[in-house]
């Protein structure tokens, strides 16, 4: 995914722990380590508030986005068009 999660660098930065921003944001420590390591789809712009204010900062210092590398794995489905297969005939 084209958007990287920086909490791990935030929390570093203010020396806290993952259990104790999960408390003082009011998540649990299991879903902030999802979106901590980059697999949540989306984010609550209410969670994100609270994130920041926890750690006083602003939504870009947690999310930035990478341009995805040519040859990376897409979330869609391959289709026979986006592999390249022809059919008999096409």
């Amino acid at each position: 995914m084209p958007i990287a999660v920086d909490i791990d660098v935030m929390l570093a930065r203010r020396k806290m722990s993952v259990g104790e921003l999960a408390d003082r944001v009011g998540i649990t420590p299991a879903n902030l380590a999802v979106l901590k390591n980059g697999r949540a789809k989306a984010v609550r712009f209410a969670t994100l508030a609270a994130l920041c204010e926890v750690l006083e900062c602003q939504p870009g210092d947690l999310l930035r986005w990478e341009p995805e590398t040519e040859g990376a794995p897409e979330n869609e489905p391959e289709t026979e068009e986006t592999a390249g297969i022809r059919r008999p005939g096409g």
